[in-house]
Formats: C-alpha cells, structure tokens, sequence
C-alpha cells in the first residue's frame, strides 16, 4: 500500500491531524466544494483527519470540466484516495455527495478496503428517483434552483459576474447527478446512517429510509428540522452525530 500522498487537486485537508487514529472523508453537493466541510475539520481535529474531496469544475480547478457522470468521478476519487485507507476511513457525503461515497466505496470494497461507515446526508436512496432536470435549464432557472435549496454561498448567489462564471460546473453537477441510476441490487458491506431534513423538498422520510436496501449491514436514519441543508441550520446536531459515531470506534478500538 502506498502512502498518502500529499494534498493534491481531489483532496484538501484544511487541519491536517496525521496522527489521528481514524479519517474522515467527505464528498460535496452539487455545486459545491471541499471548503463546505471547513467546519466539520475545525470541530473535529485533531481526533480525527478531514479530508475534503475536490470536484473538478470549481475554485481552483474551475478551468477544467465538471464531472461527465457520478461514475466517472467515483472512478476518478477512487484512484486520488489510492493510499489514504491507512487508517479507518468513515465517509460523508451530502446531497450528490452521499451517491458519489456510496460508489465510491462499493468500488473500494472490491479491493478489500472501503469505509467502516457510510453517512448519507440530504440525499434519497440509490434506487430511489425522480424526473429531475435542473440541467436542462437555462441559467435563470438554475439560478432560482439554487437559491431555492439555500447551499450555495450567498456571496456567490449576489455576485452575478461570479455567479456566472461557475454555472457550467454547477450544471454538469446536476446532469451527473440527476442521469444517475444505480445498478439493480448495488450495496455497500458497510453500516449506513443517513441523515435527512424533516422538511427537505427533495428527499421524503421513505425515500431516506429505503437506503436500508443498499447496504448488507444495518442502517438507521436521523431526521433533523430543516430542509435539504439542514446540516447548515443545524451544524452542532449533525456533529454530535459524528462525534458519536467517532467515540464509539475508539471503545471499540
């Protein structure tokens, strides 16, 4: 096995921890970037290591294309984390993010490694879908989309210049996202704990709850108040979850 490597383009890690037991990597929503998830780093190291995925298409990579397919960029992750499961690994995704770790790790455990957790935050499961397409809409219509959802940084929804400048990434998001179809029977060997907001628009309690049939171990699902960033509206809850999650592998450990 190879060592990490140092932080490259798919990979940031905002409070490097190198002698924490356990990592934590995370996986961005639509639209969204590794800097999401500076928080989540600032309240869990040094205990644990956040590593934050960067999707091609924004910030500092915003020259090269947005990801074709949820399967191309799981392919492309599952090659920048070669090396990174040198300690126990537990994924959080949210929204596109909880499929990207979800394919993500069913590819991992095909090698013998893959997470010992899977946090599916803000998203319906795998097999679970709508006629979705935000991307076949001109830019005013994704633009409302996404002031709709609230989570993408308000500077950038006042900023039209900059507003502009990333809706191509933000669109081949959706495309990806919204044209994913999991394989019939796809699990993951790992527990799944999903998380949901009790007034998300886009993900019903049942659509949360079917994630149960995508995975071979056990599942349970935590409602939050709020809608599909609620984990903006409510950061101490959903780090509590995290913490407990964390605490319980070291008493097992």
């Amino acid at each position: 096995m190879r060592s990490p490597t140092p932080d490259n383009l798919w990979i940031r890690r905002f409070r490097p921890s190198p002698d924490a037991a356990e990592r934590l990597v995370c996986f961005p929503h639509a639209g969204g970037s590794a800097s999401f998830y500076v928080p989540v780093a600032d309240a869990l190291s040094p205990g644990v290591d956040v590593a934050a995925i960067q999707y091609p298409g924004r910030q500092d990579r915003r020259h090269e294309p947005g990801p074709a397919s949820v399967a191309e960029l799981a392919d492309r992750i599952v090659e920048a984390l070669a090396g990174w499961d040198d300690r126990p690994l537990t994924f959080f995704g949210h929204s596109m993010g909880s499929l990207v770790a979800f394919e993500v790790a069913r590819r991992m455990e095909r090698t013998g490694s893959g997470p010992v957790r899977l946090f599916a935050s803000g998203r319906r499961a795998p097999s679970r879908t709508r006629d979705e397409r935000v991307h076949t809409l001109d830019d005013d219509g994704v633009i409302a989309e996404l002031r709709a959802l609230a989570g993408t940084d308000a500077q950038v929804l006042q900023d039209e210049e900059l507003l502009r400048m990333v809706l191509p990434a933000i669109r081949s998001d959706y495309r990806a996202v919204e044209t994913y179809r999991c394989e019939p029977g796809a699990v993951v060997h790992c527990p799944v704990t999903v998380l949901t907001g009790d007034a998300d628009p886009r993900t019903s309690l049942e659509e949360a709850q079917a994630w149960s049939e995508h995975t071979l171990s056990d599942a349970d699902v935590r409602a939050f108040a709020g809608g599909h960033f609620f984990l903006s509206e409510r950061p101490a809850e959903v780090l509590a979850v995290l913490n407990e999650h964390f605490a319980a592998s070291a008493r097992q450990g």
